[in-house]
């Protein structure tokens, strides 16, 4: 979808106000509801099926005793906990692993359980890192699965978790700094609202920001004049078609107007949140017919002040206050003497300037062209 599509995602829902929300708090709901277990596990679903070889390990002088271990990593699982966007995965390890004393030989299996911590992180400029701590032989969970073992061969089994352990870290560790998991762990998200190749996919450092940073950030860099000049532009063209209006003494006088929206101008404030002064030029042909047909042209400017607002439950709504009438300036031009000085002029200016006010408020009310549905895009995204 186009960036200007973006901005004129359609939603239908009612036409109540919208609950605002400032842009920290929609930081937090942003990245609260775009991590998720699902994109979770599919970002470190890659490790699946690597295969994990041990040894041969001596565990005692002169290679009296010593062991090998094969097995393969499984698939993740993930449970979300905590506010913070954070997540405890669970990552299993098979192994089966042979023991050698002198001539004699044991056969095993193993069940390692890897236990990480993941954290939801913001970054600058708008990352989110799905960030994992290094693995320690903390971390992880050896239990054997035997019947039973010949007394023979216990003093083997502690300094076999124990390298096991310490190798399985080792082998996750080196997974998890492979390119191409590191990628799946960064999210740049100006990168994909701009269907752009993102340049932070293989970094290793980050400049860490907080979730409500991250709010005002995706406003200011999201919500920018380009983008809302693509939501806007499509005005131009637009008709503005208003009567035929009864006017004047015992409304003698039938005023029809025909005009169109010409190319708006939008520039930035420089100020407070992110707002930009929008102007629509509009050329009006207006014909007065008392007694005989008047034409007139006029020009109008209709000031428009917009701002980039938050609001429940995830929305971003391009806010706009209808135009006031006393703002709007008209330059009238007459064709004609008697078009001039009609006396009329002054009170059809008026109302004309009042029915372009009502037109363009009514085109602005339409939620389709000032409202994103952010939790629906993320829904989309694969």
């Amino acid at each position: 979808m186009s960036v200007a599509g973006l901005l004129m995602q359609l939603i239908d829902d009612s036409n109540s106000a919208p609950a605002w929300i400032d842009y920290a708090e929609f930081g937090k709901r942003f990245v609260a509801h775009a991590v998720t277990a699902a994109r979770i596990e599919a970002a470190v679903s890659g490790m699946t099926g690597h295969g994990i070889t041990i040894g041969p390990v001596s565990l005692a002088p002169a290679k009296l005793a010593s062991f090998t271990a094969e097995g393969k990593v499984g698939a993740p699982h993930v449970l979300r906990c905590g506010p913070q966007v954070t997540f405890e995965v669970t990552i299993p390890v098979s192994l089966a692993l042979t023991l050698r004393l002198r001539r004699k030989k044991l056969q095993l299996e193993a069940r390692v359980e890897i236990d990480l911590t993941l954290h939801a992180r913001t970054a600058d400029p708008l990352l989110i890192v799905i960030d994992i701590p290094p693995i320690t032989r903390r971390d992880i969970s050896f239990v054997l699965r035997a019947r039973a073992v010949e007394s023979s061969w216990e003093w083997l089994l502690g300094p076999v978790a124990g390298i096991v352990q310490n190798e399985v870290a080792a082998r996750v560790n080196a997974m998890l700094s492979e390119p191409q998991t590191r990628r799946g762990l960064v999210f740049d998200i100006e990168a994909m609202i701009g269907d752009t190749r993102s340049e932070y996919l293989d970094n290793t450092q980050f400049d860490w920001i907080g979730y409500d940073e991250f709010g005002r950030r995706f406003f200011t860099r999201i919500v920018t004049r380009h983008r809302v000049y693509e939501a806007v532009e499509h005005l131009t063209g637009r008709p503005i078609e208003i009567g035929p209006l009864r006017t004047g003494p015992r409304d003698r006088a039938t005023v029809t107007v025909n005009g169109t929206i010409r190319l708006p101008r939008l520039t930035d404030r420089p100020a407070g949140p992110v707002a930009f002064d929008l102007t629509l030029p509009i050329s009006l042909d207006i014909t007065v017919d008392v007694l005989k047909v008047n034409r007139y042209q006029a020009e109008l400017e209709v000031p428009l002040a917009l701002t980039a607002r938050a609001a429940e439950p995830l929305l971003v709504v391009i806010d706009v206050v209808p135009p006031d009438p006393g703002d709007i300036y008209l330059e009238f031009t007459a064709h004609g003497v008697r078009a001039a000085v009609l006396g009329l002029l002054a009170r059809i200016k008026k109302q004309v300037v009042r029915q372009v006010a009502a037109v363009v408020a009514q085109e602005l009310a339409d939620p389709s062209t000032r409202i994103i549905d952010v939790a629906a895009r993320i829904n989309d995204v694969a």
